[in-house]
């Protein structure tokens, strides 16, 4: 297992101190689970060279970690999409602001997303992605909201299950502010 170097030890939380911020999964318990992901996709990717692309933005953190789990050659990719603006709920109208930089045609792709929520998204993503005629594609979500779901998308490589509750830190983000926070916590109120 690896170790990774942000924990709630090591990093000023005191713009954090906020009361409207409760730690729903701490940074131990994040960095574990991710260790076990890379090793679960290490084995069921053996022999090949995976395309991991990472939804931006909220979910770089958390690719950051994964990719460095994996013991495997792999690719990584951005792309950027929007469906939230600048609330807390998905809009559930889904647009590419920034695609990949790589044809993805014949590639084994794991889109690599914070948050798996409604599902429009990863759906949207997946029909657009299987018609570019990929070799085969996986989901990786750090969060799991099964409550929230409108849109039945099947998750590979699941983190934690979640409430329905807003959640920052770990690369979440409530109108660009708690980004940094290395763990996952439920916005109660926005300060």
């Amino acid at each position: 297992m690896i170790a990774f170097p942000m924990t709630e030890k090591n990093v000023n939380l005191s713009e954090f101190n906020d009361p409207g911020l409760e730690v729903l999964i701490t940074a131990e318990a994040i960095s574990k689970r991710i260790a076990e992901m890379g090793e679960q996709i290490t084995r069921d990717y053996a022999g090949r060279r995976p395309l991991l692309v990472c939804v931006l933005k909220g979910a770089m953190v958390f690719m950051a970690d994964l990719i460095r789990s994996i013991d495997l050659p792999l690719a990584i990719d951005f792309i950027a999409v929007s469906s939230y603006g600048s609330g807390t709920r998905s809009t559930g109208e889904v647009k590419i602001i920034k695609d990949l930089d790589a044809p993805a045609e014949g590639r084994d792709l794991i889109f690599v997303e914070d948050i798996l929520d409604t599902g429009l998204t990863l759906s949207y993503l997946l029909e657009n992605f299987r018609a570019r005629g990929t070799s085969s594609i996986t989901i990786a979500a750090l969060l799991n909201k099964p409550d929230r779901r409108k849109v039945e998308v099947h998750l590979d490589y699941k983190g934690f299950d979640i409430p329905d509750e807003f959640v920052v830190g770990y690369g979440l983000d409530f109108d660009e502010r708690y980004r940094n926070l290395p763990y996952i916590g439920v916005v109660r109120s926005v300060g």
